[in-house]
């Protein structure tokens, strides 16, 4: 795969595909982990004198030119933390966009509308796909890749683009995949994962095949009740995935077929309602009261985990272990965050909310080996999918 050193860059307009995918609440960016992210690739493309053209999305405006999804809060926070002006197009291949390309100089930077509000971005019609790509490229000289949140996904700006310029990748793609090799080929032992999330659904491919790689999996967040249902245990109205319980029972199975640890919480924190006020305890989790969802692992749990953690090498950590964003149900994702810092090994927090819940609780980011920015590019490519943004980069 070509980096940005491969390419010749100075004077020339160089579309860069960037994850800017960030939270917003009321039009303000809540966790602007994701831009930062992106700074060293941009920063990099403008010392060496390119006309950086950016181009990202924003949620799921599905085609639709939606206010509430635009870029706009971006494009001024990017302009902050790169402290110069970030030229914005008010569209995204049209006259705006072209103007904003074409008013560029040598290390300039200009970031285009939102790329979802044109359904040719996501759509699996490859000719309207191709059609808007060709709009797109038609904006610049050169293409870097470097939105790793997306590359999982078959996209325009992602898969089409790069096979009609010349290409390579950013430092950040670069990095993600580095380190993902690492969790993947080699593996310094022991390699412990813990997950977490709401559903078992959502993680199944990484499941079935760490099933064959870690030598311990740790299992919190939503998903575990199905877990302990599968086990035989009640679980109250916690969330559940009836329909899983036979895919849960053959992985207890497997793992100690193959001598995989399955660690699973001993409590949990039981609520009468999902609400921060509502009346919880510390239950054990073969004894969650009928009328009560579970919305934490316990204090147990919290310690159980980290002394599973203590021992590893390796931890590749997706999902929160419970619904972090409300205080009394934060203690046993800090509990686990906290494992992999005292753990010593080598550190992936696997992004999505297990990101943001490192931010959110304050933890210092420099402790953990790698935050990723693709939490669902991360689990594709454990599961050992072929992922079509790294696949159109590597042509």
């Amino acid at each position: 795969m070509r980096t940005i050193d491969d390419l010749d860059v100075a004077g020339r307009r160089v579309l860069l595909r960037a994850d800017l995918n960030v939270p917003l609440q009321d039009g303000q960016i809540t966790d602007d982990g994701r831009i930062r992210a992106s700074l060293p690739t941009i920063e990099a493309l403008r010392a060496r004198g390119a006309k950086v053209i950016v181009c990202a999305h924003l949620g799921r405006p599905k085609g639709e030119v939606k206010p509430e999804f635009s870029l706009a809060p971006v494009a001024a926070r990017l302009g902050e933390l790169l402290g110069a002006e970030v030229a914005f197009a008010s569209d995204v291949v049209g006259d705006s966009a072209r103007a904003a390309a074409e008013g560029l100089a040598d290390g300039g930077v200009a970031l285009l509308e939102n790329l979802r509000f044109e359904p040719g971005e996501t759509s699996k019609d490859d000719a309207e796909r191709g059609a808007f790509a060709d709009r797109l490229a038609a904006l610049a000289d050169l293409y870097v890749g470097d939105g790793f949140g997306a590359v999982h996904r078959r996209h325009a700006s992602v898969y089409d683009v790069p096979k009609r310029l010349p290409h390579a990748a950013g430092g950040l793609i670069a990095s993600e995949v580095g380190v993902l090799r690492k969790l993947t080929e080699d593996v310094e032992r022991p390699y412990a994962v813990a997950l977490g999330g709401s559903k078992v659904s959502d993680k199944l491919g990484v499941i079935d095949n760490l099933l064959g790689k870690a030598d311990r999996i740790l299992i919190g967040g939503g998903m575990v009740f199905t877990f302990l249902k599968a086990q035989g245990h009640e679980v109250g109205k916690s969330l559940l995935e009836e329909d899983q319980l036979g895919t849960v029972r053959e992985y207890l199975r497997r793992a100690e077929e193959t001598g995989v640890e399955f660690v699973l919480p001993v409590d949990i924190v039981a609520a009468d309602a999902f609400a921060a006020d509502a009346d919880h305890a510390v239950v054990p989790a073969d004894a969650i009261p009928a009328g009560r969802l579970g919305l934490d692992i316990g204090p147990e749990s919290g310690k159980l985990f980290a002394s599973r953690l203590a021992d590893a090498k390796t931890v590749f950590w997706n999902g929160p272990m419970g619904v972090f964003e409300m205080e009394p149900y934060s203690h046993g994702t800090r509990a686990v965050a906290q494992g992999l810092i005292d753990s010593g090994a080598f550190t992936v927090v696997g992004g999505g909310d297990s990101a943001a819940a490192v931010r959110r609780l304050g933890f210092d980011e420099a402790a953990f080996s790698h935050i990723s920015t693709g939490g669902g590019a991360s689990l594709e490519y454990l599961e050992g999918k072929t992922l079509p943004g790294l696949q159109a980069l590597e042509d």
